[in-house]
């Protein structure tokens, strides 16, 4: 295992809160790196943050960007669908710089994941936190945030934020896995020009603005129960639950057939874990011969009950009026947000009254194939970082 970083310690005296958010729908890459650049570019830029359609040629699109930002970090995934300035949208890219004015960063690449261990986690993290440390000092008053993101078909995501989580400490980790639009064939992540599948990027980023971590989601269990009788935890997959085939008892249980289940009946219907005293959902990604796939780990024994879902709507609005109660306004939200929530605003005609809402509240990120928080890789949540005004 390979363990590559790179920290910055660039110096400016902008004394704005240094976040630009921008996208663009160009189809040629010329166009669209151009189109990007005129509405992030800054001076003294720290990073750019990017999620990228996979409809793009990322490679080209990552060489262009270095054309004309040579010195700039860029880091980043691709999606299964981004959220811009204008809101949710499709086959797009879009992103934000930091200035380094009021943010400091540091990053560290892990590959492959396939053999991360849990004993890697605490030597990846001091390592890293060693470096910010120093890099961090030129800032006043500094608080430290972390991304991490993954590689959405590693199956790794659970053991690597549970080791990193757990080494970080008191600071605070959130983060997403990439996408490919639900084609499930293969995501990338991305760090100075590299384009990685098994691979995740461990950032921190110290800023002396205010900010909030959060998660947020919108689903109540149900009495009605179900037990996991027979799975494959390596591969996420179900085959049985009540001791029969998975896919079909899941479709009875609501009132469908084996043949009607898609990601809109997935997203409708969820499954949730108690753990800790809450209740985490646990997404079915896709159904096959096999069974039953999930977002995230599921084993033999697990009970789980059927959910029913509440306002997503009214749950978001009152999730950003306490952010920007307790912040004194928001800045920028860089936000991860699991595709199945999207597939539901869709079929319930709610994405254009959702993407006000997100483009409000200055939202920048991605739909996922599962969100990190904590120690915790859970799916169907909205999870992310909003930033303050100073």
């Amino acid at each position: 295992m390979s363990y590559a970083s790179r920290t910055t310690a660039k110096r400016a005296d902008s004394g704005e809160a240094g976040i630009r958010r921008g996208m663009s729908m160009k189809a040629s890459t010329e166009e669209a790196v151009a189109e990007l650049l005129a509405a992030i570019s800054q001076d003294h830029m720290e990073m750019i943050l990017l999620f990228c359609s996979p409809h793009y040629d990322v490679p080209a699109m990552l060489a262009e960007i270095a054309r004309h930002a040579p010195d700039i970090r860029v880091l980043g995934c691709t999606t299964a669908g981004e959220i811009t300035p204008v809101g949710y949208r499709q086959g797009t890219v879009t992103g934000l710089s930091l200035s380094a004015t009021h943010f400091a960063t540091s990053v560290r690449l892990i590959e492959p994941t396939s053999s991360f261990e849990i004993a890697d986690g605490r030597a990846v993290t001091q390592a890293l936190v060693a470096e910010h440390h120093v890099v961090r000092r030129r800032l006043t008053a500094p608080r430290t945030f972390a991304l991490l993101i993954n590689d959405g078909l590693s199956m790794r995501e659970e053991i690597i934020v549970s080791a990193l989580g757990d080494a970080l400490g008191e600071i605070p980790l959130v983060g997403g896995s990439a996408g490919d639009n639900l084609a499930f064939r293969e995501t990338s992540i991305f760090l100075d020009g590299r384009v990685l599948t098994n691979a995740s990027l461990l950032v921190l980023i110290s800023t002396d603005l205010d900010f909030r971590v959060f998660q947020t989601q919108h689903f109540q269990p149900l009495d009605e129960k179900i037990v996991v009788t027979r799975a494959d935890p390596a591969r996420r997959l179900v085959m049985e639950i009540n001791a029969e085939p998975a896919a079909d008892e899941y479709a009875r249980m609501i009132g469908l057939t084996r043949a009607d289940l898609t990601p809109l009946i997935f997203a409708a219907h969820p499954l949730v874990v108690r753990a800790g005293g809450r209740h985490y959902v646990r997404a079915i990604q896709r159904v096959d011969d096999d069974g039953l796939h999930f977002f995230c780990a599921i084993d033999e024994g697990i009970v789980l009950s059927m959910a029913r879902g509440g306002d997503l709507r009214a749950n978001l609005v009152s999730m950003f009026d306490g952010l920007r109660q307790e912040l004194g306004g928001i800045e920028a939200v860089i936000g991860f947000d699991c595709v199945l929530r999207y597939v539901e605003m869709e079929q319930r005609q709610m994405l254009r009254d959702i993407s006000r809402i997100m483009a409000q509240n200055h939202v920048i990120g991605f739909n996922t194939y599962g969100e990190q928080f904590g120690m915790m890789h859970v799916s169907q949540t909205f999870t992310g970082i909003a930033l303050g005004r100073g």
